[in-house]
């Protein structure tokens, strides 16, 4: 049987909702701003029991300005946020979904934990007035696939559709699963990414008895602290990511404007704890080592690492650990900063959203800040672009997603050189 020559696989379109700004420009003004996009917690009520009371929300945001009312009323937030994203990722990309081959095109968007707030709403409403005042909506609204389904059924998407869910790793893999569909003559145009509307009473004190989660309640825009020796958690955030990602001819038949090329990826699992990560980073050093022969690179030609830095005391050392290792001298030639310093975490959606970022740093040649990195911990002692950002031309970047169940993804993105 003949074999399928690979297919190189292009990004065309861009879509964000964050804390920092409800679309890909606002957001990526934020970070280069290393503008903190935390606060005290306003989705719920909480008093002193609560040993996290704050969180990265999006705020002064009307999805009616967007979405239509049938598609508010069957959706979760974080499948409004996914939504939201994937119309700027459709109107970015130029593609005019209601013509051609709707089987070509698909859509791989993945939710960490999906209807949460949909859960917690009508588990309250089956306690207290009974199993016949749920609504009929309740599934599809919790559902860890509907913002991928949504976003199907708004865009005629009929070819490809999937919903990845393996927590804070989701965006990563949303967008190495779109890869590997075109790149095998699965698809011609995928909408890929990441939603997470998580900031809720479960998830926050669940974390919480976790004790993942920072608890610098008087100081929130200084609590995710990516890489310093201060850092005592993450801070839980929302928002969402997608990217138009599609095959090369394809693109360029359409005259479509070529933001960036994914060029390899990593995959790979820990095998170790449910919920913390190998210390050595033997996992997140092995998912970089193969997004880097899958890219066909050398070490050397990395420039810049999105880094998963998230500001817990466990993960940002194997992080490091990992890029040590790995890269050894030319660790200290590379720069990598973590934009969570800014957003917070936003589990699912961190992997799509850092990867906007990752893009807009290779298209303008800037790589933003570490912020509130002002004491690194012992070993730190790498480039982390602390707290200013740093002009660089970028020709190969890595982008690193790890999540609870060991999993480990690591995206090879490259300036497109035509």
């Amino acid at each position: 049987m003949a074999s399928i020559s690979q297919r190189r696989v292009v990004v065309t379109g861009l879509g964000a909702i964050s804390n920092l700004g409800h679309d890909v420009a606002t957001t990526w003004a934020g970070l280069l701003e290393g503008r903190s996009g935390i606060g005290p917690i306003t989705a719920f009520e909480q008093d002193d029991q609560w040993t996290a009371r704050i969180a990265g929300e999006v705020k002064e945001w009307d999805p009616a300005t967007k979405l239509d009312r049938a598609e508010m009323k069957k959706t979760d937030r974080f499948a409004q946020f996914g939504l939201w994203a994937a119309i700027e990722a459709m109107e970015n990309s130029g593609l005019n979904w209601e013509e051609g081959d709707s089987y070509s095109r698909g859509v791989v968007i993945g939710s960490g934990v999906g209807g949460i707030q949909t859960i917690e709403h009508f588990s309250g409403v089956l306690r207290e007035k009974g199993p016949r005042r749920l609504s009929p909506f309740t599934v599809p609204k919790l559902m860890v696939n509907a913002a991928a389904g949504n976003a199907s059924i708004r865009f005629n998407l009929q070819g490809v559709n999937s919903a990845p869910a393996t927590a804070c790793a989701t965006g990563g893999h949303a967008i190495a699963e779109a890869y590997m569909f075109i790149a095998m003559n699965q698809a011609d145009f995928i909408l890929a990414g990441g939603a997470e509307g998580a900031v809720s009473p479960v998830c926050v004190s669940s974390f919480s008895a976790m004790k993942a989660l920072s608890t610098r309640n008087d100081a929130p825009t200084h609590a995710s602290r990516p890489f310093d020796r201060d850092r005592d958690g993450f801070v839980l955030s929302e928002g969402a990511a997608v990217l138009a990602v599609e095959e090369l001819e394809h693109a360029k038949a359409r005259g479509a404007n070529i933001l960036a090329e994914i060029v390899g990826f990593g995959i790979t699992g820990d095998a170790g704890h449910i919920a913390a990560p190998d210390a050595q980073g033997t996992g997140a050093k092995a998912a970089m080592t193969a997004a880097i022969r899958h890219a066909n690179l050398n070490l050397s030609d990395v420039d810049y690492i999105n880094a998963h830095g998230t500001s817990t005391p466990l993960g940002d050392a194997a992080e490091v650990l990992a890029v040590k290792s790995l890269f050894g001298e030319h660790a200290y030639s590379l720069a990598m900063s973590s934009t969570k310093s800014c957003t917070g975490h936003t589990l699912g959606a961190a992997g799509g959203i850092e990867s906007i970022a990752v893009i807009k740093a290779i298209n303008e040649s800037v790589m933003p800040p570490t912020i509130n990195l002002e004491n690194p911990d012992e070993g730190f002692d790498l480039n982390f672009v602390a707290n200013t950002p740093q002009e660089r031309k970028i020709s190969i970047a890595l982008n690193n997603s790890f999540g609870f169940g060991g999993h480990n993804v690591s995206l090879a993105i490259a300036k497109f050189d035509g």
